[in-house]
């Protein structure tokens, strides 16, 4: 497969929640052209990921 099909594949997963597939198809994408658009896309997603809110986890 090519940098933008795992690209692709990575959008598809992520737009039905799977995000560790996501996260696994954008990795790939990546290793083959590291100027794909997956670089971006990886990182908005480890965002959404790593977000912390306090006041969710005071109540």
């Amino acid at each position: 497969m090519t940098a933008a099909e795992y690209y692709e594949l990575g959008n598809r997963y992520r737009r039905e929640g799977n995000w560790q597939q996501a996260l696994n198809n954008y990795m790939e994408a990546i290793d083959l052209d590291p100027d794909s658009p997956a670089v971006e896309a990886k990182q908005m997603l480890e965002d959404i990921l790593n977000y912390y809110h306090k006041d969710y986890y005071n109540p």
